[in-house]
């Protein structure tokens, strides 16, 4: 898997924390250079070198604002450093707002085959709190000019749980999505996350954010709801129509192996022993400021920030916390082969209280949560870390 992050935004929402940053006049051809010369370094190195390449995810930032030419040479260049499978599948996030509509056909020209639009919601009220740039007609017309370029995978990111949404609010942006039967929804809760202009800003004068009830409410409602047409919850914030999983995002919480190329992107890959016996995993992550970046890569052909190695144990918490949102959790097989250990064994006694209440469910084929312990997924996977 290889994930490309294009770091440039219109303008920054205050509720992201996502390494995104504003500029009147990107370097969008320095940048475009710097992604080529990582890429050429990195499939020179041991750990991805001759792997084939089964899943490309173009996220930011907002990709689409990259000129489409350079979008062109990115494949080009994946190709040629790598072996890219013919059905992979090739992702780019889109913003309605600052995204060239009539550029989609270029992205499908250059064998992007899957485009994820960022609506997140369809009343203007609440696009203007969330300070996006575009209007519920701007989110819909993005959408068909998706389909009119021939886009015939395309996700949509929807989020509720914003200050004073009831969930009536919520109901009608909901069904209206569904309304354009999209292959894949993403539904997402508010959450507040650290070291955003929101958090300053909720920390100074907190918003009406809803409580444990009604957060209930709108994760049941929509899950129900997105059953009920056809869309399957195989992650917790994840839904599609049948032959539909993003490919790349499952395979993170599959615990797959990627490689993260351009500003603060990260990569991951398994260790092993010198007589091939399963160790820990190694993860790295690139410098954030694209300007350091470019620089970085330009004298060293690689912009790594920071890295890290996780022992066998702690490689297998690790999986376990991210294979427990998926709806079919952990293949017990699998768990035993890779790290060598009893899946039984190594849960107990952490997740000991879950598996008695039901919440968490053990047996022949592996672990997953049940439904009633969907809910408190982020409670029971940070009790195995």
């Amino acid at each position: 898997m290889l994930y490309v992050h294009i770091p440039f935004c219109a303008h920054k929402c205050h509720y992201c924390d996502f390494n995104s940053h504003v500029r009147t006049e990107p370097l969008w051809q320095s940048y475009a250079d710097a992604l080529a010369q990582e890429l050429i370094h990195w499939s020179g190195q041991h750990n991805f070198k001759g792997r084939p390449v089964s899943s490309v995810f173009i996220g930011g930032g907002t990709p689409s604002l990259m000129p489409p030419p350079l979008l062109a040479s990115l494949i080009a260049t994946i190709q040629s450093c790598f072996s890219l499978d013919p059905q992979a599948e090739i992702t780019i996030e889109a913003n309605p707002g600052s995204s060239d509509q009539h550029h989609f056909s270029d992205y499908r020209n250059a064998g992007i085959n899957r485009i994820s639009i960022g609506v997140q919601s369809l009343d203007a009220e609440e696009l203007r709190w969330l300070e996006r740039i575009h209007s519920p007609d701007e989110a819909l017309a993005a959408f068909q000019a998706a389909r009119a370029a021939g886009f015939t995978n395309v996700n949509l990111d929807a989020m509720y749980g914003l200050p004073g949404q009831t969930l009536d609010h919520w109901q009608q942006t909901l069904h209206r999505l569904i309304q354009l039967n999209p292959e894949h929804l993403s539904c997402y809760q508010l959450t507040v996350e650290p070291h955003t202009r929101l958090a300053a800003q909720h920390a100074q004068s907190p918003y009406a954010l809803p409580q444990e009830e009604a957060s209930l409410a709108f994760f049941q409602y929509t899950r129900h709801t997105l059953r009920a047409f056809g869309y399957q919850p195989y992650e917790i914030s994840n839904f599609s129509r049948s032959g539909y999983h993003c490919r790349h995002n499952d395979g993170y919480w599959l615990y797959r192996d990627y490689l993260g190329i351009g500003a603060g992107a990260s990569g991951k890959w398994d260790e092993w022993e010198h007589d091939k016996a399963p160790a820990g995993c190694h993860r790295y992550t690139n410098i954030k400021t694209p300007e350091k970046y470019i620089r970085s890569v330009q004298k060293n052909g690689f912009a790594i920030r920071q890295s890290e190695t996780l022992d066998l144990n702690q490689a297998a918490a690790e999986a376990i916390w991210l294979g427990l949102r998926r709806k079919d959790g952990i293949d017990k097989q699998w768990f035993e082969d890779r790290f060598q250990q009893p899946l039984a064994q190594f849960i107990q006694p952490a997740l000991t209280p879950w598996l008695i209440s039901g919440d968490v469910r053990l047996n022949n084929a592996g672990i997953q949560l049940s439904e009633q312990g969907i809910v408190l997924a982020d409670s029971i996977s940070a009790a195995i870390l």
